[in-house]
Order: structure tokens, then C-alpha cells, then sequence
């Protein structure tokens, strides 16, 4: 068979992840050929389906809210009924202390942002002071921004912005912490505006969240592939790309092994680190490697627990305050009875306990917060040692855009320049967002 041509060949995305998938649908809803290449043997990248027992649960718990437009438009677009695939609840937080509520916090369907506003003044658990600093806090969100040269801390801005010790510990740190995965004295003050500013200033929806009521693969990577397949675009399971040629921009091409494969364009749609290494080799990418080397890296536990049926939260959501456990999801919501989500992100002391020492403590604080519970069958912990980039003060500065400095070579990934944090909503966004820079040339 006669070798094709760089005008011939297919765009070639190196990694079936979320950015990478929605990459590869956008391109062929546009008929631009496509093969989508991942060395894993399924799709979906760090949000993905695993075994537990005889159970298929996600290797990390993802919340996802009303904002997330470019994942509810990608999803639609495939085909799926966002009302048989999505859970959609108005924002609504109780967080636990020793066995007691002791924050509940509740969003009215009232025009955003005075909902916002409603939710501090009437949440329970907050103090007079808290409220009124809250409010003021909430009442001039919209004028508060700061550049990425002039970026400070979460720590700093909620410091700045005079809130009480009691408001910082049982909402806007854990806020931070779920949304940035970074902790607050580290993370970006920049990037936490625009996760609130999205949420609560646009419209009321927005802050709602989603609970995907099927398993992440069944989300959005199994009808993607068949999406895909059924439009004309290829896909290659367990083909791990060793290398890139890029020196020519009229003959691009991937290394297989020994084999090359010709590229139109190639998107790198990996995890930074492997992005890096693929271009540490080319003079032209340095100075992006230099970049990329300084994202920095947070991990994320996952610990599941099986209890009988019968157990069940009082919402599919609910956090713990000062625990080891940060936020608890009840699988019910995705045909799981019985089955607790512990979701502990970012650093912490929790990182340097064993599995087995981590399970024990986490379950014994489950057994204070529900003392009626009876004890679980069995559990497993699911450590992403590199869940998501370090979402740190200044980071936007460093952060790439989709476009590199070679022609026809580009990034696809939550860690571009998105303007969010590491979100399945940013992975999405800077996949579609690659793809159409693609199509304008192309065009």
C-alpha cells in the first residue's frame, strides 16, 4: 500500500483522554480525518471506569457543575439525554463536625447572584460577623481580578476580603481545595475568582451540580468511541507513541515503535509530564519544556466503601470538617446502593499514610458522623499520585496556549490556558478549543 501524504494523512491526537476525545469529535463533526491514538487498552484517561469487586466504580470521584457548557454541549452533541446520563441538584452543602451539621448552606432559585447572597444569609451554622463579611465578599465579587504577574494566594485574597477563620474553615477552604486541588496557601487567587465568578455571577443553573448517574466510561468515553467510529474517525487502543518528527512542518509524523505514521497535524492530548518528555527533544520546545516542568503535580484519594443497601446519605453529597475524609458521594445516585465515595484531595498528612492506615481512620470517622451506619463489607483506595496540576499562585503565566512554536504540533489538556482549574470541563474546553485552531488553518 502507497504511503500517504501529510495532505492525505489524518490528524494524529496522542491520547484518548477527555481533551483528546473531545478533539476528535469536534474535528470530525467538521470532516476532518482523525486517528486518535491511546496506550492504554480503554479511553478516558485519568477519568475512567476500573473493576471493584463485581462492581465498576470511577478511578476519582468528579463533581461537575451547571457551568461546564463546553462538557453539556460535547455530551449533547454525541447524542446522549443529559437527563438520563446527569443527576442535576441545586447547590446545596452540609458539611459534618464530630457526629453534627455544622454548615448548611443552600442556593434559592432566585436571578444569580442574589442567590448567592440568599445562601450566606440564610445558611446555618455561620455566625452574624461570618454572614456579614461573606456577603460583602460576595456583593464585590465581580470587581475583584488579578492578573497573572499580580496573582496572590486564596489564603491571601479570602485574608484581604476579612473573612472570619469559621467562613475560611467550613466553606471557602473547602471550596478551594475540591475545586483547585491545591491548598489555599498555595493556590491560585486568580483561578478560584473565575471557578466563583463562573458558578454565581452568570446564571442560577450554574452553580447547580451534576452527579453523573452512569459510571465516568459510560459518560463520555464508550459513546465517544462508538460516536466515532460511526462518523469515520479511527481509533487505536494500546499504540504508545515513543517519539515525534517535527522538524519539517510538511512532514509531520509519530513514532510506534519502529514504525512512523504520517500526521497533517499532530495534538498531544497527554499529561503534561508525558507531553514534556515526547518534546524534550526538539531545540524549538525548550523553552515550553521549561514550562510544562514547572506545572507541579497534586494527587487525590479516592477511598470506596461498601456498606448494605440500606445505607445512604442525606444528600448525594456532604462534607466533613477537620477530618482526613473532605467530601463523601453516595454511588446510589449511579445505581450503586450502599457504595460511599471519600474523596481526599490535594497534599496533606493523609499522603504519607499506608492504605490499609487511611482506610481505617476514614471509616472510623464515617462510624462518628453516622453512628447508626453498621459496618462495611469491604473497601478499596484509588490513589492518581498525579491527579491534576498544581493550580499555585502565578500559574496562569506559565500555562500554554493549544498552539506551540512548531507549525502543525499542539497541546490539547486542562493544564493549557484555559483559564480554570484541572476540571473535566477544562480538558474538554481545551480540547474543542484546539480543534477549531486546527479547522481555521485547515480552512
Amino acid at each position: 500500500m502507497p504511503e500517504l501524504t501529510n495532505d492525505e494523512a489524518p490528524v494524529v491526537i496522542v491520547g484518548g483522554g477527555w481533551a483528546g476525545l473531545s478533539a476528535a469529535i469536534t474535528l470530525t463533526r467538521r470532516n476532518v480525518p482523525v486517528m486518535l491514538l491511546e496506550s492504554a487498552r480503554q479511553l478516558g484517561g485519568r477519568a475512567r471506569s476500573i473493576r471493584f469487586g463485581e462492581t465498576v466504580v470511577d478511578n476519582g470521584q468528579h463533581l461537575m457543575i451547571g457551568a461546564y457548557q463546553s462538557m453539556l454541549s460535547l455530551l449533547q452533541d454525541i447524542g446522549l439525554d443529559l437527563d438520563k446520563v446527569l443527576l442535576r441538584e441545586p447547590l446545596s452543602l452540609t458539611t459534618f463536625h464530630k457526629g453534627h451539621a455544622s454548615l448548611q448552606f443552600h442556593t434559592p432559585r432566585l436571578p444569580a447572584p442574589l442567590h448567592l447572597l440568599s445562601a450566606i444569609l440564610f445558611a446555618r451554622g455561620l455566625g452574624l460577623n461570618d454572614r456579614l463579611q461573606a456577603l460583602r465578599f460576595g456583593r464585590h465579587l465581580k470587581t475583584l481580578y488579578f492578573s497573572p504577574s499580580d496573582d496572590i494566594s486564596v489564603q491571601a485574597l479570602l485574608h484581604s476580603e476579612k473573612q472570619t477563620p469559621a467562613m475560611i474553615r467550613r466553606l471557602w477552604e473547602p471550596l478551594c481545595i475540591a475545586t483547585l486541588n491545591t491548598p489555599i496557601t498555595e493556590a491560585s487567587a486568580r483561578i478560584f475568582l473565575r471557578v466563583l465568578k463562573d458558578a454565581f455571577l452568570q446564571m442560577n443553573r450554574h452553580c447547580d451540580l451534576l452527579f453523573s448517574r452512569v459510571e465516568l466510561g459510560n459518560l463520555l468515553p464508550t459513546p465517544a468511541a462508538a460516536w466515532l467510529e460511526t462518523h469515520g474517525a479511527q481509533t487505536r487502543l494500546g499504540e504508545r507513541v515513543t517519539g515525534l518528527s517535527v522538524n519539517n512542518p510538511s512532514a509531520l509524523s509519530v513514532c510506534i515503535g519502529q514504525k512512523q505514521l504520517p500526521a497533517r497535524h499532530i495534538v498531544l492530548a497527554t499529561p503534561h509530564i508525558i507531553s514534556r518528555r515526547l518534546m524534550s527533544h526538539h531545540r524549538k520546545l525548550k523553552a515550553l519544556c521549561r514550562h510544562l516542568e514547572q506545572l507541579g503535580n497534586e494527587p487525590i484519594i479516592t477511598l470506596y466503601v461498601q456498606y448494605p443497601d440500606t445505607v445512604s446519605l442525606p444528600q448525594p453529597m456532604v462534607g466533613i470538617e477537620e477530618g482526613l475524609a473532605q467530601w463523601l458521594f453516595d454511588r446510589r445516585v449511579c445505581g450503586q446502593p450502599g457504595l460511599i465515595a471519600v474523596v481526599i484531595s490535594a497534599r496533606g498528612k493523609h499522603s504519607k499514610l499506608d492504605n490499609s492506615t487511611l482506610a481505617r481512620h476514614v471509616i472510623a470517622e464515617l462510624a462518628e458522623t453516622f453512628p447508626g451506619w453498621p459496618g462495611p463489607s469491604e473497601h478499596r483506595v484509588i490513589r492518581e499520585k498525579r491527579a491534576t496540576f498544581s493550580s499555585q499562585t502565578g500559574i496562569d503565566a506559565i500555562r500554554p496556549g493549544n498552539h506551540t512554536p512548531v507549525d502543525g504540533l499542539w497541546l490539547a489538556g486542562d493544564y493549557t490556558d484555559t483559564g480554570l482549574p484541572a476540571t473535566l470541563e477544562g480538558a474538554i474546553r481545551s480540547g474543542v478549543n484546539c480543534a477549531n485552531a486546527i479547522i481555521k488553518t485547515l480552512d
